[in-house]
């Protein structure tokens, strides 16, 4: 199916930190089904518009906005680059996020801050300032972690600001209803995105196995179903927590 013909065909899409991992996924997912999709990156550009050029060589449409997240005026510079290739907005991914490790006695203050900065209060703002360009009938899609349904000692600190994006979720959905927006969170597991690379093999086995399918997910498996939730066809789901983990402890 062309891009020209695909059932997201006439709505634009904004993926914050679209240009690699999981977020490139769902960009070039967004786009195949027809999106016009605003590929989002805090610093690297060179991944950014390695995304839209994919997004365009499969007969798609994407452009790419940088602004860093995290700081003074962050949401405000990332919809000022946004206006100046678009009008509107259908469809908002917010994916962007920085990952935490550490136990509650090892978790810096500004670590902290920071992860909170860009995982919780920049979301938070870039969807505030974004609601006034989103189109009624559009769609939020947070993306949460599987971290906030299991419990993982060392990622206290980020399960915490994903938790804060899951209570956003559904109280937004409730708020956003009569404009017929959807809002829901999509909760990944185990990704094997960049980070993955050089971990030994008997590590990813076992990170596998947290999986009823035994198996590392892809950034395909996650961006299916935002594809889905992005679609007409999920237009009477919003306030809901997707686990996209597949499977992950279900028998513990």
């Amino acid at each position: 199916m062309g891009a020209s013909t695909g059932r997201l065909a006439g709505k634009t899409a904004l993926v914050t930190g679209g240009s690699r991992g999981i977020g490139r996924g769902i960009a070039e997912r967004l786009g195949r089904d027809g999106a016009r999709v605003a590929v989002h990156y805090g610093s690297n550009e060179v991944a950014a518009k390695e995304t839209v050029a994919t997004i365009e060589a499969a007969g798609g449409s994407a452009f790419a906005i940088g602004a860093e997240l995290g700081v003074p005026g962050d949401a405000e510079a990332l919809w000022a680059e946004f206006d100046r290739h678009a009008d509107g907005l259908d469809i908002l991914v917010n994916n962007a996020g920085i990952g935490l490790y550490g136990h509650v006695g090892e978790v810096r203050e500004a670590d902290f801050d920071r992860a909170f900065a860009v995982n919780s209060k920049a979301l938070f703002f870039v969807t505030q300032h974004g609601l006034g360009r989103l189109r009624d009938g559009g769609r939020i899609i947070n993306i949460s972690s599987g971290v906030t349904r299991i419990a993982f000692p060392i990622t206290i600190a980020y399960s915490m600001t994903k938790g804060a994006v899951n209570v956003l979720t559904h109280t937004l959905a409730q708020e956003l209803g009569p404009r017929r927006i959807t809002v829901n969170a999509v909760a990944p597991g185990i990704i094997q995105t960049d980070m993955m690379d050089g971990l030994p093999a008997e590590q990813q086995a076992g990170m596998a196995a947290y999986s009823a399918f035994d198996r590392i997910g892809q950034p395909a498996d996650v961006a299916d179903i935002v594809a889905f939730v992005a679609s007409d066809d999920a237009r009477w789901i919003t306030g809901q927590y997707i686990d996209a983990t597949g499977g992950s402890v279900l028998g513990v």
